[in-house]
C-alpha cells in the first residue's frame, strides 16, 4: 500500500516537473526500506517541540519534507501550498476545518498556532494519504506515548 502511495506521489511531483523548465528537473528515488528507516533514523533528532524534519528535496513548484512527531504539531494555514500526506510510521490525528487559536504569521502567506478550534478529526496510519489544499486549516495531533512519520509534498498552487 505505501509502495502504491509513493507511486501516486512521485508521478504527481514527474507531472508537475515536465512543465517546469529544464534546469528545475530532478529525479530522486527512494527505496521503501529508506522510507521506513526514517522513523528510527530521525526518534533521537527530536527538538523541544517534539518533532523532527528533514527536507528531501527542493525541485521549484514542489518540495519533499520527511517529518517525525512525538507530540503535538503547530496548527497552520497557507496561502500557496497543497500538502500532500503520506504516512508511513506510528499514528496520530489529522485536524482539518475550524479556526487557529493563537495564530502568527511565520512566513509571507503562512500563519501557525497552538490549536485548532471546530476542525474535523481523521485518525492517521500507515498507508493513509491525505491532500490539504492551500488556505485549509490544519494540524497533526499525536498521543503521548505515540509517534508519527510522515511525508509532506508541498506544491505551489499555480
Amino acid at each position: 500500500m505505501i509502495r502504491n502511495a509513493l507511486i501516486c506521489i512521485f508521478s504527481l511531483a514527474l507531472t508537475t516537473a515536465l512543465v517546469q523548465p529544464a534546469s528545475a528537473q530532478g529525479v530522486r528515488y527512494w527505496t521503501d526500506a529508506e522510507m521506513k528507516a526514517y522513523a528510527k533514523s530521525m526518534s533521537p533528532k527530536i527538538n523541544e517541540g517534539r518533532y523532527s524534519l528533514e527536507r528531501l528535496g527542493d525541485w521549484g513548484s514542489h518540495y519533499a519534507l520527511m517529518v517525525h512527531r512525538e507530540g503535538d504539531g503547530p496548527s497552520e494555514v497557507h496561502d500557496i501550498h497543497t500538502d500532500f500526506y503520506v504516512v508511513q510510521n506510528g499514528e496520530g490525528t489529522l485536524i482539518v476545518g475550524g479556526e487557529i487559536v493563537g495564530g502568527k504569521t511565520t512566513a509571507p502567506g503562512e500563519i501557525r498556532g497552538k490549536s485548532v478550534k471546530g476542525g474535523k478529526r481523521h485518525p492517521l496510519k500507515p498507508g493513509d494519504i491525505v491532500n490539504i489544499p492551500p488556505k485549509t486549516t490544519h494540524q497533526v495531533v499525536v498521543e503521548d506515548g505515540k509517534t508519527i512519520t510522515y511525508l509532506i509534498l508541498k506544491v505551489k498552487a499555480q
